[in-house]
């Protein structure tokens, strides 16, 4: 009689064992968008650092799967995908507030693991170099002494993260957000244009960008960055919102997320794995020259960091008339 073993059958017999697949290997990053941008830039942030810190022997594969600002990547994770081990999707600020307001459909920020911050940029409020606004204490008198005649502009429409920011500011300046005057861009370089020019006062933006367009020479000025304290490099000498009286913060997190069905063993992996990458002054620099400031929290302490922006998001989006997730 001819006895036939496979390799898996041998291997438990003798006691080998088998070499089982690690998260790391062959892992993918989910841009929730088309190539280019911010959820681009923060896989390739990812993929740059742990190879180069030799945490995975080959480039983590980056695939786009764009619609809703993040919704359509979390609705196929969480439903479709929700136990892949070597998958982490890119999100951003942006994507929570579309949580809070309930725009991606029937999940939430409780139906994903959440994984790692690895960087934040913030918002900022720019004006052309030649406005006579020079300060939020200028701007409100502005507002106040005639609301018709500020208007504020963004890459974004009603009830989008930019517009969210200047909403803040106009309320704080003692102007009801829906009575702003407000010019909806396709993107930040037609807002930019649009402010040189003169076609509106005010630019909502990041502080990235703001500092970017400034490095490559167009003629702007940052009224207030919306931190919680000055930005160091070239942003450092502009005031906080909070150092010119009005209390608004607007920090835009980025960072990645799992599926909910991932094992506690293998999203340990990943989290310890970040951990180290971003305490290394390599990945500093890495996060640097994409424009982004220090951030870094995983795991648990990340996951309550999160749930508690989008509790805060869903207040303030509330509170400027916004609907809001339930």
């Amino acid at each position: 009689m001819r006895i036939k073993l496979s390799f898996t059958a041998l291997a438990l017999a003798f006691g080998l064992g088998l070499a089982q697949a690690a998260p790391l290997d062959k892992s993918e990053c989910i841009a929730p968008a088309k190539p280019g941008g911010g959820f681009d830039l923060t896989c390739k942030l990812a993929q740059s650092g742990l190879l180069d810190g030799k945490y995975i022997s080959t480039p983590m594969r980056v695939t786009y799967m764009p619609g809703g600002i993040g919704a359509v990547a979390m609705n196929a994770i969480a439903a479709q995908r929700p136990a892949e081990d070597n998958t982490i999707v890119a999100f951003s600020g942006g994507s929570l507030f579309n949580i809070a307001q309930g725009k991606f459909g029937r999940y939430n920020e409780n139906d994903v693991r959440w994984l790692a911050g690895i960087g934040t940029d913030y918002g900022a409020l720019m004006v052309a170099e030649s406005s006579p606004l020079k300060s939020l204490a200028d701007l409100a008198a502005a507002i106040k002494a005639d609301p018709r005649k500020v208007v504020f502009g963004a890459g974004g429409t009603v009830g989008s993260q930019d517009w969210m920011k200047a909403a803040l500011i106009a309320k704080a300046a003692g102007l009801d957000p829906k009575g702003m005057r407000f010019v909806a861009f396709e993107g930040g370089g037609e807002g930019l244009t649009a402010l040189q020019g003169g076609h509106i006062q005010v630019l909502s933006g990041d502080a990235s960008e703001a500092e970017e367009h400034i490095k490559a020479g167009a003629k702007i000025r940052v009224l207030a960055v919306l931190a919680d304290k000055r930005l160091e490099g070239g942003l450092a000498s502009v005031p906080t919102a909070k150092e010119q009286g009005m209390d608004v913060e607007w920090p835009i997190i980025r960072g990645f997320y799992m599926g909910p069905k991932v094992s506690d063993a293998d999203y340990k992996v990943w989290v310890d794995t970040f951990a180290k990458m971003m305490a290394t002054p390599e990945f500093g620099k890495l996060r640097a020259e994409r424009s982004l400031y220090p951030f870094a929290m995983t795991g648990t302490e990340f996951d309550a960091y999160v749930k508690k922006q989008v509790a805060a998001y869903r207040k303030v989006a509330a509170d400027v008339g916004l609907n809001v997730a339930k």
